[in-house]
């Protein structure tokens, strides 16, 4: 493994020869000589676990599930896993790991959706973006943690008259509001009760200290400064970790995907140990559950769409992270480890979640369900709030903001090395040597954009981009990738490749992946995204409705991701050459490219389809075929 230091750095800068014409980002034992491998099996499966296991797992599954009947919602959730997670999961690494190239180069398979590709790679970039938000708010509530009390455990001078940490609650003695007076005072009918709206302290300084929050979309407000520079801060970790691609990334891995757990331990053996915890579990998983919810379509789709979005299928993470393998890597394999992993993180999360929050209702003397909130509200809002009650409560809240912090970053590292191999897969000569300058322009790039969504109204940003792109766009994508691959492709011929890379397998082994990839996979896709769509409302954040301009600008985004899908198709049908039925024909058959990166992987099968095709393409009229060259379009 070569070894990096100040000379090589020394030898980049002032231009060595002996040391420019070498990849940085490629060793000595790597297979593939010109893309780079993983240096270890480890490295890829920690890559890909953290790249799968998100934010969503912390703070969305343990919400549908207490939303969904509790412990009836691991029956679908895993159901799901089982006939569409995990199938989409294989066939995204299998054609990642088979051509070794990025999420468009991929689609040399099918030159015809090679814009889904395209579009996948805009949904990463639009995502990153606000992601890295997501990011900052973690490093400054980790930084604010630094304190004692809490600052979020009071009112304290940042607060309004509207603040309190217990309800405010006043009896209607004769048409008079008495305030001050508490359910207790058996004087007061229940019935004359009134219980006055307030904010809790960690509410209001969520909306008024981290945020500054505008009072819209309309009213954009200046750059909010602390914010901005966390955003600063996070944008320099993201690079560093990328600065040599895979084989610095690869490295900082062991320790941001593990980091996690450790805490989730901590928090669980923590929560589990404080009165009212098991009140917080019975109502995420325990007693409370309810069985009779599984007669409901809801849950169901909420099951699955938990499960595409977790797995980031449909993003080209996926695809990106597995054309650095081995060309004989068992990707079925790693496929069943990644999911599996993945669902257990879930589960468990929502035991560290469920057990203090039961604690915090426990304080409140309130339902849990009263103190459950999913998003920003848990992260930011509910979980500080339980935490401010815990006995050395900043220690809790440092190591809770520090596991976000970790989460979002492995998933970050995936999103920019989509970027990144996309470029250098369109482009190797011109950016082989300049890996890390790519990597800089591009977080610096993705700072820039991130800057509208630290102002004033950044949060209505963050909100609208994620409930627009990263939504049922994501499912569009999904289709088109299972029917350009098992339809147009060939399933067939996509289990021929697979073998190609596993070895012969049974007619009996492949009978159930043929069955998910060919119906029962894109039949699930299909109902949630017409359901998605029959019930979509306009996003908003909380009471704050988003306006016209802001909801068109969303669709605008929509648009302008998914139209590249048939620009692209028409621009090929337009470049190729023939009659329009053969400029279809061959745009929907592999191009000249197609095959597995090295040419000791290609074998007979490759060489001799290839020979009998290009012997039959002779006999024919001219035809281009070759409408796809090393770049994208």
């Amino acid at each position: 493994m070569r070894k990096y230091g100040w000379n090589t750095f020394r030898d980049l800068i002032f231009r060595n020869p002996a040391v420019v014409n070498q990849d940085p980002h490629v060793d000595d034992g790597d297979e593939n000589t010109e893309r780079g491998n993983w240096a270890s099996k480890r490295e890829y499966i920690l890559s890909t676990i953290g790249y799968a296991v998100g934010l969503g797992n912390i703070w969305r599954f343990p919400y549908l599930a207490y939303k969904n009947g509790g412990g009836a919602f691991l029956i679908p959730y895993f159901v799901m896993l089982v006939v569409a997670g995990i199938p989409l999961f294989l066939l995204e690494s299998a054609l990642g790991q088979f051509c070794s190239q990025g999420p468009i180069n991929t689609w040399r398979a099918v030159p015809l959706l090679q814009g889904v590709g395209v579009a996948m790679v805009m949904v990463t970039l639009i995502v990153s973006i606000y992601y890295n938000v997501i990011l900052t708010y973690s490093l400054y509530y980790m930084f604010a943690s630094f304190q004692s009390p809490l600052p979020w455990s009071s009112c304290f001078s940042w607060a309004d008259s509207n603040c309190s940490s217990t309800p405010t609650v006043s009896c209607n003695v004769s048409g008079v509001l008495v305030a001050n007076w508490t359910q207790e005072n058996i004087t007061c009918p229940s019935t004359d009760v009134i219980t006055v709206p307030v904010q809790s302290p960690s509410e209001q300084y969520w909306d008024r200290v981290a945020l500054q929050r505008s009072s819209g979309l309309d009213e954009t407000g200046p750059i909010v400064w602390h914010l901005a520079l966390c955003l600063l801060l996070s944008s320099i970790l993201v690079a560093a970790a990328l600065f040599k691609g895979i084989k610095s990334s690869g490295k900082v891995v062991y320790f941001t995907a593990t980091f996690p757990y450790v805490v989730i331990f901590i928090l669980l053996i923590r929560g589990v140990t404080l009165e009212g915890a098991r009140d917080g579990i019975e109502f995420y998983i325990g007693s409370q559950s309810n069985l009779t919810k599984l007669y409901e379509a809801q849950i169901w789709k909420d099951a699955a769409t938990q499960i595409f979005y977790s797995l980031s299928i449909g993003w080209g993470g996926v695809m990106t992270l597995a054309s650095y393998n081995s060309f004989h890597n068992n990707v079925v394999k790693d496929a069943f480890v990644v999911t599996l992993t993945n669902a257990g993180t879930s589960v468990l999360a929502g035991f560290a979640i469920f057990s203090i929050l039961g604690h915090m209702a426990h304080i409140y003397k309130m339902p849990v369900g009263q103190v459950v909130k999913e998003g920003f509200g848990l992260a930011f809002i509910a979980y500080p709030d339980a935490l401010s009650k815990l006995p050395i409560s900043p220690l809790w809240s440092i190591l809770f903001f520090f596991m976000l912090l970790t989460v979002g970053l492995d998933s970050q590292f995936a999103g920019i090395e989509v970027i990144t191999t996309c470029l250098l897969d369109a482009f190797p000569k011109l950016f082989k040597h300049k890996h890390a300058l790519l990597t800089v322009t591009t977080c610096t790039i993705l700072y820039l954009l991130g800057l509208p969504c630290v102002t004033q109204a950044g949060i209505y940003w963050v909100t609208l981009i994620d409930q627009f792109v990263a939504s049922w766009v994501l499912l569009i994508l999904a289709l088109l990738e299972i029917i350009g691959v098992c339809y147009i492709y060939g399933g067939n011929r996509f289990i021929k490749d697979i073998e190609m890379m596993l070895g012969k397998k049974s007619f009996l082994f492949w009978l159930w992946w043929r069955a998910c990839w060919f119906f029962i996979s894109p039949c699930i896709i299909v109902l949630i995204l017409v359901w998605s769509l029959m019930t979509f409302t306009p996003p908003s954040y909380g009471a704050v409705q988003f306006p016209v301009w802001g909801l068109a600008l969303g669709w605008c985004i929509v648009l302008f991701i998914l139209l590249s899908i048939p620009v692209i198709a028409v621009y090929k049908l337009m470049k190729a050459e023939g009659s329009p039925w053969k400029r279809l024909k061959s745009l929907c058959s592999p191009s000249k490219e197609w095959h597995p990166y090295l040419v000791v992987h290609r074998g007979e099968r490759y060489s001799e389809e290839r020979s009998c095709r290009m012997k039959n393409l002779e006999n024919m009229p001219e035809v281009n075929v070759n409408v796809i060259s090393s770049s994208w379009l």
